[in-house]
């Protein structure tokens, strides 16, 4: 036989096992890549077992790190929820679309600055993500906590999710609903993270035969804090057995509820024959909650801690933006790298459509850089920008700007304070040393950068109040009611853990 014949039969039969191989994994030959990306609420970068927690139990998200790639400078897009949602869709930085707050935000009305409104609905001529996978041939569906638009011309469905099962409540079961759908019904006594897990299981199990993006985005580990009893009573007997005031028992045993979807999840993704085949990235909105914003002494528990980060959720400080980040794909080849580079919640968006060889849309500017290049290799450098946030709202803290710059980190705060914050990220992790009056030159440089991408993304900015009065400068006031929030005669977190 001719030798290039001979070479030419063993391609050919090479390439027949191959696909003998990946049909018996249950992945069809030239499959393109499953994505699920697991969007928690309010988790922080210290809560899970993976970053350092030591009293939380987390195996399921664990082995996921060990068997993927663990994000250590990874950032929400914002500090509080719509904002990263509304990055995670767009792939851009949220300041360009005006959803700079929670949707409908928080009001002040006698602070110093009139706080710009937000965008109450991400617009239908953003093309989304799940549009952009759709045109790749992908299938796409949403599950759980939206929070971008109420109306019904402004859910998931009208954003290219084929699936969109939007569900709005507290945790505990009847207390929770989705929106607009009578079929899907969650049992008497399950709890939400639960129902949740069961409508994405249905969803992997349904769609193994084709691409899919699924994006599961739970209510937990929001507040108010609800969890099934058995699980609440462990974390009380450890708490007190090792003399621990801080996560609240309550608030691990829903992380814990979120470990058990996670892993619910897997095995779905595994019993389906497509594990090998799947991307499955976990993550989360925004940086952990310490107390409550309106805060009083009488009013509610401590939730968790993030130190040695300082700040929390509403805050432009580590602990408000910081968050974990771990991506489990096993055709990466690669398991239990840890990446410290930074990266942020709009990278979601170029790195599925770059992993589906998809394309970008020509119509709006994507600002986030694909992170598969780090699956491969995490100490590569993407040789991106700086990393930019604006938070011109009053929650945790004073509204804001800031900019990371490799290791330099400014905060701007834009409250007619005229107050700057300078830290050197790689010997501060903690904020705890501002050098802005050592290091003017490098202030100057951030300064400029941060203020030019504000002119660049036409960002809404505080104006002046007329009505500012320093004794009421404190009040909360309900934006929908047009009156105070009493803080105060709100009960404390109540005994909502039910019996399993």
């Amino acid at each position: 036989m001719n030798p290039a014949h001979l070479s030419l039969r063993i391609l050919a039969v090479a390439a027949v096992s191959m696909v003998a191989l990946m049909i018996g994994r249950g992945t069809p030959a030239n499959a393109a890549p499953n994505v699920i990306l697991v969007f928690i609420d309010d988790l922080g970068w210290k809560d899970i077992g993976c970053y350092g927690n030591d009293f939380v139990e987390t195996p399921n998200i664990d082995a996921l790190a060990r068997g993927g790639v663990r994000f250590t400078n990874f950032y929400a897009a914002g500090a509080v929820c719509s904002p990263t949602r509304c990055a995670v869709q767009s792939g851009q930085n949220q300041a360009r679309i005006g959803i700079t707050a929670h949707i409908p935000g928080h009001w002040r009305p006698f602070e110093r600055v009139i706080t710009p409104q937000t965008t109450m609905a991400m617009p239908l001529d953003v093309v989304t993500v799940a549009e952009s996978l759709q045109q790749t041939g992908y299938s796409t569906g949403y599950i759980g906590k939206w929070h971008l638009g109420n109306g019904a011309m402004f859910q998931p469905d009208r954003q290219g999710y084929e699936l969109s099962a939007v569900i709005n409540g507290p945790h505990l079961p009847g207390r929770y609903r989705v929106q607009g759908k009578s079929d899907f019904r969650p049992g008497a006594d399950q709890y939400r993270t639960d129902f949740e897990a069961d409508l994405s299981v249905d969803f992997i199990r349904s769609h193994r035969d084709q691409p899919f993006f699924l994006m599961v985005s739970p209510f937990a580990v929001h507040i108010p804090l609800g969890a099934m009893s058995s699980k609440v009573e462990k974390y009380r007997a450890k708490a007190e057995a090792l003399g621990r005031e801080l996560p609240h028992p309550v608030y691990a045993a829903m992380t814990e509820h979120v470990d058990d979807m996670v892993g619910r999840i897997v095995d779905a993704v595994d019993q389906a024959g497509i594990r090998d085949n799947t991307m499955i990235v976990f993550t989360s909105d925004n940086g952990g909650l310490y107390k409550r914003y309106d805060y009083r002494e009488a009013a509610d528990d401590l939730v968790s801690s993030q130190q040695p980060l300082r700040g929390e959720k509403g805050s432009l400080h580590e602990g408000g933006i910081r968050v974990p980040l771990i991506i489990n794909y096993p055709q990466s080849k690669q398991a239990g790298l840890v990446c410290d580079q930074p990266c942020i919640s709009y990278d979601f968006y170029p790195t599925f459509v770059d992993l589906a060889g998809g394309t970008l849309p020509e119509t709006q500017t994507i600002d986030g850089v694909s992170l598969l290049p780090l699956l491969e290799d995490p100490t590569m450098d993407l040789n991106r920008g700086p990393l930019y946030w604006h938070y011109p709202h009053y929650h945790h803290d004073r509204p804001a700007s800031a900019i990371r710059d490799g290791d330099w980190k400014l905060i701007e705060y834009i409250d007619g304070s005229g107050d700057l914050e300078l830290y050197q990220l790689s010997n501060d992790i903690g904020e705890s040393t501002n050098l802005a009056s050592e290091k003017k030159g490098r202030v100057a440089d951030l300064r400029k950068k941060l203020g030019d991408w504000r002119t660049e993304v036409i960002a809404r900015m505080p104006i002046n109040n007329p009505n500012y009065d320093p004794d009421r400068a404190g009040e909360w006031w309900n934006q929908n009611r047009g009156e105070p929030v009493d803080s105060d005669a709100r009960k404390r977190f109540p005994p909502t853990e039910l019996d399993d």
